[in-house]
Parts: structure tokens; C-alpha cells; sequence
């Protein structure tokens, strides 16, 4: 996406895809990587300036990213609390139960494995409401960000419950088949199958998911749509159309992306960003997006995600052989041990967070200088940036620990300086 402030990490504060499975199953989120939409709200004046609110601004952000690591630390505090308490075993229980209701014998394994994932979403959904909801909708609304009703946002996030709970419960069926077939080299088939499920959400995205949640229609802009498909054809990247995003029925914002991979690739432009960006700034906008495929930035970012996955898989191997009695587990293969797994994963994503936004920040300055290069305009960049960053209340010059902790994208006044320097 061609703008984000900072990273979203929390569950219910991201966009609808970008929250697609609980905070409890936060490593088989694997639709994360694919969905989160960044948008703007804009603020003009007088003259017609786009200027960002500097103290309303800093304090979203920072109340954004409060919510965040609260997020972060309930669902740390809920799995292991699960784990110490012994309550992980009595959803277990209660999981086998309902298994042993609806499938027969030879599938109860795995049944109760989906079961207990059921239980433990919903736990996790039901106790975590309250801080996605002020983070989700009452800050959106509060800082006029949003268009959504409250019952237009419960929806959305029952819609991304739903789609959470396939992927993660799928996940976990073959993280535990994998278990069964090889109680000590498990992570390694599960990491690299996983891999794989991420490729695959990434491409079925923009033609499964994204329309759960949004409406899509043929850009019927000629003008703009012929200028966009040829940008795309003189950068080299192959795309099967140009598609108007319906965003502006739940945000004030506006976005712009090339979603997709091969067969599914496409380009999409918000309405809000139709209704108020001059094609200049859109086709600026589109080149930035551009050279992420090109430069193959999507593929590294999988590649690296699914390296955190193996390292994530192989810590969690070691912690449930080393904590199967003191957790008082049946064994490795005991679903009970998920919240376990699920921690170890986690630390990993977590401790590798600032590495990830650090070769985030590199692909997203390479993204703009080809962006520059592709389409001569600095001008048009520079004020894209300027409405982007005012509709998204972003800090300008955000504090250096800011930047490594929360930043997957330069912060706005380093880009702008970038273009500045470009256009000298």
C-alpha cells in the first residue's frame, strides 16, 4: 500500500482484512500479509491546502499505538494465563466434547483440534471487544476517519471472525497432523506448508476476500484507466484490469493498490482517492505500487515471513517438548498446548518486528525513487504525499525509537524530502 504510519498490529484496529483472525491465533493470520488497507481522511482549507494537524495527528497516533500494545500484551497475558491456570486443558476437554457430538471416531483428532480453535477465538473475540472497539470505531469516528456505523462494523468484524476462523482452524489442523505424522520434526513441514498457504491467500485475495468486504466495479474513467493500464505495461508488470474500490461507504479514506499475484493481479483505486486526486497524483500514486511487483518486494516479504514461520515453528517444537509435564500436557500432539505454540510463534514475529519494518522502509524509499523515475513528476508525488499524510493524521517527524518500532514505511517528511531532492 502506499501509505501506512505505522504498523498495525493490533486485531480489531486494523481494517477488516488486515484483523482476518484473532488476536489468540495471531500467527495463523497469514491473510495478514495480503489485506490491510491504509486510508486517509482529509482536511482542507481555505485556499484549498491539504496541511497536516500536527497535535491531532500525534495524539491518534499515539493513541493508536497504546491500543495496540495493550492488544499485543491481553493476548499474551490471555495464552499463557490459559496455559498457568490449567483452563487450556478444560477447553480441550470441552472441545472433545463437542467432537465427539458431530464427527465420527476416525475424525475426532482433528475435529477437536477445529473445536478447541472455535472456543478459543471466541474467547479471545468476546474478551478482547472492548479494546477493538475503541480502537476500531471510537477513535476512527472520533477523529472523523470513519463512515461505518457501529452494527456496519460489528459486521465486518464478524465477517473477519468467520474468515479467521477457516484459515486458523485449518492451520492448526495441519500444524497437528504434522505433529502426529512426526512428534520432533513437525515444524518444519508445518512452516514450509504454511508458506504456501500464504502465496495462496495472497493470490486468491483481491477476487475472494477483498469483495467480502468491499464492492468493486470496472474503472470507468477512461482517460485515467488507459493511462494506468499503460504505466503498468511500461513498467513491465502484467495486469488483467483497472478496478474502482468502494471505500468511501465505510472510510473517509483513500487508497490506492496492485493487489494480487499473476493471474489475479490488479489495480485498484478507491473512490475517495477518484473523487479528490488529479490523475497526476493518482498515477504517481499507482507507480509506487507498481514497483513492489516489480522489484519483487511482495515475494521477499513472503519469503521472509515464512522464515519467521520456520524459526517460530522450531521454538515452539522445543518449548512443548520442554513444557509438556510442567504444563501438565498429554503430549506434543496435545491441542491444549496450542496457546504454547501460539506464544513461541509470537515472540519470534515479535522480537523480528523492527527487522521487518527496517526491510519494509528499504523496499517502500526503493518504491518511491522508482515511482520518481517512472513518472518524471515530483510535483505530483509531493502533493499526493501531502493529502495522504493530512487525511491519515500522520506524524511528520516521528521519534527515532517511533520509527523502529512501529514504522513499515518512511515517515511522510522524509519521503516529501526525497522528492524534493529528486525534483532538484
Amino acid at each position: 500500500m502506499i501509505w501506512t504510519s505505522h504498523g498495525e498490529t493490533q486485531r480489531h484496529a486494523s481494517p477488516p482484512l488486515g484483523g482476518a483472525a484473532s488476536g489468540a491465533t495471531c500467527f495463523f493470520s497469514v491473510s495478514l500479509c495480503l489485506c490491510g488497507h491504509i486510508g486517509t481522511y482529509a482536511t482542507t482549507h481555505g485556499d484549498g491546502a491539504w496541511t497536516v494537524n500536527e497535535d491531532k495527528a500525534t495524539r491518534y497516533q499515539r493513541l493508536k499505538r497504546q491500543t495496540s500494545l495493550v492488544s499485543l500484551l491481553w493476548s499474551a497475558l490471555l495464552l499463557g494465563g490459559l496455559v498457568g491456570t490449567g483452563w487450556s486443558a478444560t477447553l480441550r476437554d470441552a472441545a472433545e466434547r463437542m467432537a465427539g457430538r458431530v464427527a465420527p471416531v476416525s475424525w475426532q483428532p482433528g475435529a477437536t483440534v477445529f473445536c478447541y480453535v472455535l472456543l478459543l477465538s471466541l474467547l479471545n473475540e468476546i474478551a478482547g471487544l472492548s479494546l477493538g472497539f475503541y480502537s476500531g470505531f471510537f477513535l476512527e469516528r472520533r477523529y472523523e476517519l470513519s463512515n461505518q456505523t457501529a452494527g456496519g462494523w460489528l459486521a465486518d468484524q464478524a465477517k473477519a471472525f468467520g474468515i479467521g476462523l477457516v484459515l486458523g482452524g485449518g492451520a492448526a489442523e495441519l500444524i497437528y497432523w504434522c505433529i502426529r505424522l512426526s512428534p520432533d520434526r513437525w515444524w518444519l513441514a508445518a512452516g514450509m506448508a504454511l508458506a504456501l498457504l500464504i502465496v495462496g491467500v495472497t493470490n486468491i485475495a483481491p477476487v475472494v476476500l477483498l469483495p467480502l468486504f468491499y464492492s468493486f466495479k470496472p474503472l470507468d474513467r477512461d482517460a485515467l484507466r488507459t493511462r494506468l493500464l499503460a504505466l503498468a505495461d511500461r513498467a513491465g508488470a502484467r495486469v488483467l484490469g483497472a478496478y474502482e474500490w468502494g471505500l468511501g461507504s465505510k472510510t473517509r479514506k483513500a487508497n490506492a493498490a496492485l493487489a494480487g499475484l499473476g493471474g489475479t493481479r490488479r489495480i485498484l483505486v478507491s473512490d475517495t482517492m477518484l473523487a479528490d486526486y488529479s490523475d497526476d497524483e493518482i498515477e504517481v500514486v499507482l507507480a509506487h505500487e507498481i514497483a513492489h511487483h516489480v522489484h519483487g518486494d511482495i515475494w521477499k516479504g513472503m519469503l521472509f515471513e515464512s522464515a519467521l514461520i520456520l524459526a517460530g515453528f522450531y521454538l515452539a517444537s522445543r518449548v512443548l517438548h520442554a513444557l509438556t509435564g510442567p504444563a501438565r500436557l498429554r503430549g506434543v500432539g496435545d491441542v491444549a498446548g496450542l496457546p504454547l505454540l501460539l506464544l513461541a510463534a509470537g515472540a519470534v514475529s515479535v522480537a523480528m518486528g523492527p527487522v521487518a519494518h527496517a526491510m519494509s522502509r528499504a523496499f517502500e524509499r526503493s518504491a518511491d525513487r522508482f515511482a520518481l523515475d517512472l513518472t518524471r513528476n515530483p510535483v505530483a508525488f509531493i502533493s499526493a504525499m501531502r493529502r495522504l499524510a493530512a487525511q491519515n493524521l500522520a506524524e511528520e517527524n516521528p521519534s527515532r525509537i517511533v520509527r523502529w518500532l512501529f514504522y513499515s514505511h518512511p515517515p511522510i517528511g522524509d519521503r516529501i524530502a526525497a522528492a524534493q531532492a529528486f525534483k532538484a
